[in-house]
């Protein structure tokens, strides 16, 4: 593959799924499997998910060595869940957002999602997966990781798929990157009528990632890294999250469930 051919200069990415990887365990390195399988080009942006960084990182738990609390039962009983996988939940949560119908929990590094993004797709019977503790450090070493075996400077995007508010499915979300900032900030450009935009902000990560885990799919289609090639680069900032004050969703959930 050459990385001398540029792609046109209207926006034109290219878009490459990660597959054959062996079945990664824990000690693996993921950037020197990935660059096994594909030549990088500077630029790149590498998406990979969340899934089998766990797995290399060693986040994983046995369930039959978790003793679940009385809360963790409590809401086991009401949503249908093990309580033994609730109580995982629960440890790896630093807020519950809401209980039931399902468990809505803040997660250390800012992220809200189900169940804390505990899994066990995938993954062997008995097991559960957690997801990083500090996703943009895991990024950061991946892109470390990238520029020394492949020599290049990539950027990095850890995904996780989640559901959204007032929409059916799921999509693939940012939970940690490296090489790029979160938000592309268009506040201050003006519009094609010379309009100032005062709060357009796209979550450019996020689209990435959604599309990435477009590709990579959610069952058995073995593609759990994916890479694109031709991204313009933006200018932004990692705002990703909205602060307790300004999520106005979070407020109305909690104050629904005292």
């Amino acid at each position: 593959m050459d990385c001398s051919v540029n792609p046109p200069k209207e926006l034109s990415i290219q878009i490459f799924g990660i597959d054959g990887l062996k079945m990664i365990e824990r000690g693996d390195d993921i950037a020197a499997l990935i660059c096994s399988r594909f030549p990088l080009c500077a630029g790149d942006i590498v998406t990979i998910a969340s899934t089998i960084v766990s797995k290399a990182q060693g986040y994983t738990k046995e369930l039959q060595n978790i003793v679940p609390g009385q809360r963790a039962t409590r809401i086991a009983e009401m949503c249908g869940e093990d309580p033994a996988f609730m109580q995982v939940v629960l440890d790896e949560a630093v807020d519950i957002v809401l209980e039931v119908p399902f468990t809505l929990t803040e997660l250390s590094c800012g992220h809200i999602g189900v169940r804390s993004g505990v899994d066990n797709s995938n993954v062997e019977r008995g097991i559960v997966l957690y997801l990083p503790p500090n996703p943009m450090a895991e990024a950061k070493k991946l892109r470390d990781g990238f520029l020394k075996h492949a020599g290049v400077e990539v950027g990095v995007i850890i995904t996780d798929t989640c559901g959204r508010a007032f929409r059916r499915g799921q999509i693939g979300h940012a939970i940690g990157w490296s090489g790029m900032v979160a938000i592309r900030d268009f506040r201050g450009d003006t519009d094609l009528f010379g309009h100032t935009l005062e709060i357009t902000e796209e979550a450019v990560v996020d689209e990435i990632a959604g599309f990435s885990n477009f590709v990579m799919g959610e069952s058995n289609a073995g593609i759990p890294a994916v890479v694109l090639r031709g991204c313009v680069p933006w200018q932004g900032h990692d705002s990703l999250y909205f602060s307790k004050d300004e999520d106005i969703i979070r407020k109305a959930l909690t104050d629904s469930h005292p």
